[in-house]
């Protein structure tokens, strides 16, 4: 299954709903559902910014997945500035054209420890590489956690 690293605090913005575009200097023809993989690197001038405790980020995990679901182009700084409230970046992608525009954000009650890589990547949990072991792993994950809060 398709994966992406964003830092934090923006996988869990991500997750949580709160964010969605993710800005990128790149573009992608790829559209559908995809993990969403937080780095080591927290960013922490901005979970300053945004007031957000960097101590409960996780990190070097899959901590849930999205729906990619269009690109949005940028041509000029101020389009960009006036989609703050969706992508909450900072001074430093300003030079970012390209918005990801996303939705369905879902968490992962239990991260998966896992190694990023740039771009979108295939994510490969225990040497598994097809992508309905992966999307049946992620189900059985939730499956057993619905189970067991009812019980």
């Amino acid at each position: 299954m398709k994966c992406l690293s964003v830092s934090q605090p923006y996988a869990d913005l991500i997750i949580q709903g709160k964010k969605t575009i993710e800005l990128r200097t790149w573009n992608t023809k790829f559209r559908g559902e995809f993990l969403v993989h937080a780095p080591l690197r927290i960013k922490t001038e901005i979970c300053k910014k945004l007031g957000i405790d960097k101590e409960n980020l996780r990190t070097g995990v899959i901590i849930g997945r999205a729906e990619l679901y269009d690109v949005k182009v940028y041509n000029t700084t101020n389009e960009l500035k006036s989609d703050y409230n969706k992508h909450f970046a900072s001074r430093e992608f300003l030079d970012h054209k390209y918005g990801f525009l996303l939705k369905n954000p879902k968490e992962l009650r239990v991260p998966i420890p896992y190694k990023g890589s740039l771009g979108f990547f295939e994510a490969r949990l225990h040497s598994k590489t097809d992508y309905n072991d992966i999307k049946s792993e992620l189900f059985d994950e939730e499956y057993r956690y619905q189970w067991i809060g009812k019980h």
